[in-house]
């Protein structure tokens, strides 16, 4: 299963106050049962259960985080759902400070977080394959039922990504390049002590590539944060931020223009310096 991805899935619910969500939510989840269910095509996956078997959604659980932001957690009915918000609970404080370590404080105050009741259901509300453990949208993080397999450590990653996503939404624009956003929310989840594998190729990714199946897409993704991860060694942490912002955000030009403005580097001589 892969870590995790965005999601461009657009939503009738970015219209809606977040206070409303977890009932958005839950007419949702009615909404897609009847669209996997009748002739509609929908990504590969496990069979969803007749409407009479379907878990109702639970109440939205409001938690308050130590920086004073405020999550809401919404079991969709998966079978660990329960457990796997519990887990997420407890990784959040750090996930939060690691996202404003990073970027910085100005980002939403109030974080969405779901669990799929199945894995048609986490196609159809967030865009996710069988493939991915969790997608971010506009408004909230959502994890596949799947995920709740994953061990302590894959989860922290997983999440930390996700909320660096979560927190750079607003500000990332919809056709920034793709394998810059992932490496760089890689480089937030994962722990600075990670290392790329040995045979890692140093070209950079292509968007097609982390948009593919296979392991060709799990190289894809180490490389981009490998890159990342060089970026912020040589230029500083400020840098791979200054360069997220210049080449994802808003009327962004293209990535050698990018480097430059931001790094005050040529792309050849950046690229240089990673492959060796």
């Amino acid at each position: 299963m892969r870590r995790s991805t965005t999601s461009g899935v657009t939503e009738v619910a970015r219209a809606l106050d977040r206070r409303r969500l977890g009932a958005v939510l839950g007419a949702q989840l009615i909404c897609a049962v009847f669209l996997v269910g009748g002739p509609q095509t929908v990504p590969a996956g496990p069979a969803v259960a007749a409407p009479a078997t379907v878990i109702a959604p639970s109440a939205p659980s409001s938690v308050h985080l130590p920086d004073g932001r405020t999550a809401q957690l919404i079991d969709l009915g998966a079978p660990s759902g329960g457990a796997l918000l519990d887990r997420i609970f407890t990784e959040l404080p750090g996930a939060t400070a690691a996202v404003t370590a990073f970027w910085g404080p100005q980002w939403p105050r109030e974080v969405l977080i779901a669990v799929a009741g199945t894995q048609d259901q986490f196609a159809t509300l967030a865009g996710g394959g069988t493939d991915v453990a969790a997608t971010t949208t506009a408004d909230r993080i959502m994890f596949a039922p799947g995920a709740a397999a994953m061990n302590d450590a894959d989860l922290r990653i997983v999440l930390r990504h996700e909320l660096f996503h979560y927190a750079a939404r607003a500000d990332t624009a919809a056709d920034a390049p793709t394998w810059l956003t992932e490496g760089v929310a890689d480089f937030v989840g994962r722990p600075v002590s990670a290392t790329p594998p040995p045979a890692l190729s140093r070209r950079l990714p292509s968007d097609a590539e982390l948009a593919a199946a296979g392991p060709d897409r799990s190289a894809a993704y180490d490389r981009a944060w490998s890159f990342a991860t060089y970026v912020a060694d040589t230029y500083g942490v400020d840098g791979l931020r200054a360069l997220y912002v210049r080449a994802c955000g808003h009327g962004h030009p293209d990535f050698a223009t990018a480097v430059r403005e931001a790094l005050g580097a040529e792309l050849p001589a950046v690229l240089t310096g990673w492959q060796r």
